[in-house]
């Protein structure tokens, strides 16, 4: 079984558990306080709603209970008409009653589409010549609660239609045979038509899809760079089925047939075109991913599993509207699942707000592109290289080879800086020189950098600066400031290491060197008089540099 397969099941069945507590709840008062009413009694032929009516109707005619069948019509006939009657309303519906026996009210109320005759239910409008509407009238009886019946006015005329249509019966050619079993009420002959007819249509479909298929395939060669879909069928398999449920719809609408076949029909093509209809948007979702991730020509699995979760999302959604179509075409209002499941989404969406925040994070920082594998990059007190992006973290690996995984929502939300983005590599360094360098060894280093930098070629020529920037503690500081051209940093620490000894090189042919932190100090001994004697201090001074 297929995922989405799986999905529906699981749908329907969340959508009967929501629906069903929903439907059985009563309308129990409020207030503690306030009188409980008495629920009216129902009625033992289903005549309490619309459709209670009718199919009770149908089905006792149809087993020709006729008897029974006339406690549905709203008439003031003896026995015996009203009998005559109902036999004759039953071959009026049976043959031109349209199949949407589902779409009828099915509430004590009806559906008060006509809000100047509230207690009226409209059917259907059926007849050629002279069509007439088939309502329900609600009655209110003495022994019990209000039911739904035939109006007088639509059984008035019934008689003429039923002529109608016995003369459009007229001279078949069938077998008796055919027409005269009559399995579940419906002739024979229709039950043959039906379960040779429908294999027997798909069959022909068939054949034309392979009729087909070499023409598909020759446009599908020309149109697109790779083959799609349409290559290897004209009409893949969910179009067959939609192809044929539109065709079989069709011939139930102008074949003369019951209306339990046609019934039995209609249900039937709904729910394959509903069905198709979804495979068929599912199917072109799942190729314009595929177009998608050629067109991008791109091996980033997170990109590539972000556009498999959205395709999955717009599958689960087509999947939902599908079910919400069927429950609409039996007739059940999903509005008691769709409030569950919305109170249900809001609980999922709360207990997975952190991991929604992370996929959502992921997803901006995929398109964005604000990171991507094999960056480098430093964030906070990270830093390393991107190895994996995924929808809910990034694994990010250290210089230490360690492995840090960082949930999305921290990297879309803190400062990063990407290094391995740099177009050049800053070359920095601050020469100390000593204080015996005399002014001529200090331009000559100076005119001698400056020429090594501008001849270099792995160095923008527009961004070298050598000056002598200040008489420091204990040493003469030159400023070197260029900007070196590499692909990565290792290349740019080899030519910064070439850079470096060749300025040492140029230190040393000035004749002077590199200067280390010193201090000087001045010891100073004086010689005064002491005494009368004549004895005399003599005044002299040390200098002493450490």
């Amino acid at each position: 079984m297929r995922w989405w397969a799986r999905v529906l099941v699981v749908s329907v069945a969340l959508c009967v558990l929501f629906w069903a507590p929903a439907s059985g709840q009563g309308s129990a008062p409020t207030q503690p306080s306030a009188p409980v009413q008495a629920e009216a009694p129902k009625d033992a032929l289903g005549r309490d709603t619309p459709r209670g009516t009718v199919l009770g109707f149908l089905s006792a005619a149809r087993k020709g209970e006729y008897q029974l069948a006339r406690q549905y019509l709203d008439t003031p006939l003896n026995v015996s008409a009203a009998e005559q009657l109902a036999n004759q309303l039953f071959v009026v519906l049976d043959a031109r009653l349209p199949a949407r026996l589902p779409q009828i009210s099915d509430v004590p109320e009806g559906s008060r589409s006509n809000p100047l005759a509230l207690n009226e239910e409209r059917i259907a409008t059926i007849g050629e010549a002279n069509p007439i509407e088939i309502v329900l009238r609600r009655v209110e009886r003495t022994d019990g609660g209000p039911i739904w019946l035939f109006s007088g006015g639509t059984l008035g005329r019934i008689p003429g239609l039923y002529d109608e249509v016995l003369a459009s019966r007229a001279g078949g050619a069938l077998p008796g045979f055919l027409t005269n079993i009559r399995p579940g009420g419906v002739p024979l002959f229709e039950w043959i038509a039906i379960l040779t007819g429908l294999p027997l249509l798909y069959f022909v479909i068939g054949l034309l899809n392979r009729l087909l298929t070499p023409a598909a395939k020759a446009f599908s060669r020309r149109a697109f760079t790779q083959s799609g879909f349409l290559a290897s069928n004209a009409l893949p398999t969910p179009a067959r089925v939609l192809l044929f449920s539109v065709i079989a719809r069709w011939l139930s609408s102008v074949l003369p047939l019951s209306l339990l076949p046609r019934q039995i029909l209609s249900n039937l093509t709904a729910v394959l075109t509903i069905a198709a209809v979804a495979w068929l948007i599912m199917r072109l979702v799942e190729e314009i991913e595929a177009v998608v991730v050629r067109r991008m020509a791109t091996s980033n699995a997170a990109t590539i599993s972000l556009l498999r979760v959205g395709r999955r999302c717009v599958d689960v959604l087509v999947v939902f509207v599908a079910l919400l179509a069927l429950l609409r075409h039996f007739g059940i209002d999903p509005t008691p699942a769709l409030a569950g499941l919305g109170v249900g989404g809001i609980a999922v969406a709360l207990a997975a707000q952190k991991t929604l925040e992370n996929v959502i994070a992921g997803a901006s920082l995929i398109f964005d592109q604000a990171v991507r594998v094999g960056d480098s990059l430093k964030m906070g007190e990270i830093v390393g290289t991107v190895d994996h992006i995924g929808l809910r973290s990034t694994r990010i690996r250290t210089l230490d080879r360690t492995v840090i995984s960082v949930p999305n929502s921290q990297i879309a939300n803190a400062s990063l800086e990407t290094l391995s983005a740099r177009d050049k590599f800053w070359f920095h360094p601050v020469l100390t020189l000593r204080y015996e360098t005399t002014p001529e060894q200090l331009r000559t280093i100076l005119d001698n950098i400056r020429r090594l930098l501008t001849t270099h070629d792995s160095i923008s020529q527009e961004s070298v600066r050598v000056r002598f920037i200040r008489l420091g503690a204990f040493s003469l500081d030159v400023d070197i400031f260029a900007y070196v051209f590499a692909t990565d940093w290792n290349q740019f620490l080899e030519i910064q290491e070439g850079l470096l000894f060749s300025i040492a090189d140029i230190v040393s042919r000035a004749g002077t060197g590199i200067a280390f932190p010193s201090q000087t100090m001045y010891v100073e001994n004086a010689t005064a008089p002491v005494s009368s004697a004549g004895t005399m201090a003599v005044r002299g001074r040390a200098v002493l540099d450490s």
